[in-house]
């Protein structure tokens, strides 16, 4: 009976040991070179889409992210063509890689610069300087520093008349990508996302990993009353802060308006 008993406990143990092992974090590195010279290139953005982190490479090209099999991974890098890889058993197994990464093509645009004709008389001058006053109002009950609607007689209304609209747009995107909204906090809890963020303003890497198309991720960022000024000059950094900071006022709104009801 003893015997029996040990061998159980033995199973028991092996089984724990093998769990343990398959919940262990696993990691794949590579090597991303140009397509065209096979010279290495130094700080591609890395991100895992699936486990929401993010890394970039060092000055020999290389690279190590947590991964699994499966997972895909987003590489991106200025001048060059954006390209997803799926993680293998193999990839895994066998360690390092090499990826090739391929120029885009650019054609310098023709850029027109407004030179501002001062006078010299200040009074004159300062009326050429264009002034942009982009108005925050700030809400009871709400942590942050207000919403920002732009300078229009009616932008206080626009603002509230948004935010208080239970059919409004924020409804609409956020309740229907919960996975998407779970993604953005993981987002801003990674500190090298923020990294990569903070030095980007495409917005490339938010698209993809929200799921959504350059005209939804401006529309969204613009029915939480940000100015179209801040949308055009915003990294990519401050854009995924003020989506987070508007869906967390959208959710303590909600849970307001539950309350009430």
């Amino acid at each position: 009976m003893k015997q029996l008993f040990a061998f159980f406990c033995c199973i028991a143990m092996f089984g724990n040991v093998i769990a343990q092992d398959d919940e262990k974090p696993t990691y794949v590195q590579g090597i991303i070179v140009s397509s065209s010279t096979s010279e290495v290139l130094e700080r591609v953005n890395i991100v895992n889409l699936n486990q929401v982190v993010g890394t970039s490479t060092d000055t020999d090209g290389k690279f190590e992210i947590k991964a699994k099999a499966n997972d895909t991974l987003h590489l991106s890098y200025l001048g060059y063509k954006s390209i997803k890889v799926r993680v293998t058993n193999d990839w895994l197994k066998f360690g390092e890689t090499t990826i090739e990464m391929t120029e885009l093509a650019l054609a310098l645009e023709e850029v027109v610069v407004t030179q501002l004709k001062l006078t010299g008389y200040l009074e004159v001058d300062m009326k050429q300087v264009p002034i942009i006053s982009n108005n925050r109002y700030s809400i009871s009950g709400l942590p942050n520093s207000g919403y920002e609607a732009g300078k229009s007689p009616n932008a206080i209304n626009k603002a509230l008349g948004a935010i208080f609209n239970p059919a409004d747009f924020l409804y609409n995107m956020f309740g229907k990508k919960p996975r998407e909204m779970k993604k953005l906090r993981q987002m801003k809890k990674d500190d090298e996302i923020r990294n990569l963020l903070a030095s980007r303003f495409d917005r490339e890497m938010l698209m993809v990993l929200l799921q959504v198309d350059r005209f939804d991720l401006d529309e969204i960022v613009n029915q939480c009353n940000y100015s179209k000024d801040f949308i055009q000059t915003a990294n990519d950094l401050q854009i995924l802060d003020a989506i987070s900071e508007c869906y967390e006022e959208y959710k303590v709104l909600s849970r307001n308006k539950k309350r009430k009801s």
